[in-house]
């Protein structure tokens, strides 16, 4: 059964898109200046440390704070 079948059979639409629809996408598409791709790159770290952190804070309540009782 493909995707298309199992997604009618949900009553979800499945998306259709042509082949013209994707090469206008590529055509409006252009390599990042050197400051967007820092600055991409800056955000990307920022959100991966953040959620590194949320997730030992979490981690150290969870194991430390039963113990504490």
């Amino acid at each position: 059964m493909e995707l298309a079948d199992k997604l009618d059979d949900l009553g979800i639409d499945a998306p259709s898109m042509d082949v013209n629809e994707y090469l206008r996408v590529l055509k409006l598409a252009r390599k990042p200046t050197r400051e967007e791709f820092s600055m991409i790159g800056k955000v990307s770290i920022a959100g991966i440390a953040i959620i590194g952190i949320m997730g030992f804070v979490i981690y150290v309540l969870l194991t430390e704070l039963p113990r504490a009782f």
